[in-house]
């Protein structure tokens, strides 16, 4: 073996499972049980979604908290994540499905105000560039709550603020965005997200996303209803923006909140890439001789935005060979070596009792990575 041999894991949470941490902690001590000593570097990586924030305190930004309101208005702590004047913001900490009682949606109600608090705690921190990741959202508001948080008014036609969540807008009369934080306007706002939907429509937030978060269909058909006409009402104000924003691919990310951000002046950016150089990741990639990524489920939708994938094309980029472990592998050995992995490692490998390996995942998993020492490091 090469003794200048270094793993590079860049991999993301097994969700329900393991931490992105808690896998690379797995790995190494799997690969290190055959290759005592091993060079390995850990780099853990969340493409926008919940595990975000983790990934980058993990990378060494330092973790902050703050109580905000939660998406039924409860008060909840959230953290973000700060190096020098850039902040990574997840949404889900704030506002998402894990915020929500077990069981319990609110479709109609649940809103994005935390968000907002979230961003301008980030901005009283002093960030200057601000990552904003959104995924795993309890809500479907188009972002008004956020933008309420930052300053916006929201008015029915009796000039009160239009209740929280997506159908509250359905009585929105008139908006004033005279109000918002002046800082935003000198901040660099990155909107991070895996998915390249618009804000309404068949493929709007409420069609494809609304049943994930407890939507019917006459929920899904009041909620488009309401974000088009949340769209139609800012053209007043914003003029023919809103209408070009509402159409743009990311504004329809959870549950529309990216809408709300590219109305702040966002940069829509492929979650993975972005983290991807928050976290340092090209020079990571430089040291090392071999790439180890994964995240619970290699399946179809890996191969649009998920991390594996922007790990794996980065990889190729640069002439570095890449394996991948999983919980479960639902992709054939074509399309995974279309996607740059060489070949991919579930746990299902060596336990092929799928409910053991989700109650024992950090176990199995090592198991799993002293293979893929055997295999490519002896």
């Amino acid at each position: 073996m090469n003794e200048t041999r270094r793993v590079l894991i860049a991999a993301d949470k097994f969700k329900g499972s393991l931490t992105a941490v808690q896998v690379a902690e797995r790995v190494t001590a799997g690969l290190r049980r055959v290759v005592p000593g091993l060079d390995v570097e850990a780099l853990p990586v969340a493409d926008g979604g919940d595990g975000t924030v983790d990934a980058a305190v993990a990378a060494g930004f330092e973790r902050r908290e703050v109580r905000v309101t939660g998406p039924l208005g409860d008060e909840v702590t959230a953290a973000f994540a700060l190096r020098g004047d850039t902040a990574v913001v997840e949404m889900a900490e704030a506002s998402g499905l894990q915020r929500l009682p077990a069981g319990v949606f609110a479709p109609l109600t649940a809103s994005t105000y935390g968000s907002g608090e979230v961003l301008r705690a980030a901005l009283d921190a002093g960030a200057r560039t601000i990552v904003f990741g959104v995924g795993g959202s309890a809500t479907t508001d188009g972002g008004a709550g956020m933008l309420s948080a930052l300053g916006a008014r929201l008015l029915d036609a009796d000039g009160e603020p239009v209740p929280p969540g997506g159908g509250g807008l359905a009585a929105l009369a008139r908006t004033d965005l005279s109000g918002l934080d002046p800082r935003l306007s000198s901040v660099e706002l990155v909107l991070a997200s895996d998915v390249d939907n618009p804000l309404t429509g068949p493929k709007g937030a409420p069609a494809v996303y609304g049943p994930q978060k407890g939507a019917s269909p006459e929920d899904v058909a009041t909620l488009d209803a309401a974000l088009a006409h949340f769209a139609t009402v800012l053209e007043t104000e914003v003029g023919p923006h809103a209408a070009e924003y509402a159409a743009a691919p990311g504004a329809g990310a959870a549950g529309g909140i990216g809408y709300g951000a590219l109305l702040l002046g966002a940069r829509f950016r492929a979650g993975i890439e972005v983290m991807l150089d928050v976290l340092g990741f090209a020079p990571a990639l430089a040291r090392a001789s071999l790439v180890i990524t994964g995240e619970g489920s290699l399946d179809e939708q890996t191969l649009h935005g998920k991390a594996p994938a922007g790990v794996a094309a980065a990889a190729r980029s640069a002439g570095k060979p890449v394996v991948a472990v999983c919980g479960r592998l639902a992709l054939e050995p074509a399309a995974l070596e279309r996607a740059g992995i060489s070949r991919a490692y579930p746990l299902t490998s060596v336990e092929p009792d799928v409910a053991r390996c989700i109650a024992d995942a950090g176990p199995i998993l090592e198991r799993v990575a002293a293979s893929i020492a055997e295999t490519h490091l002896t």
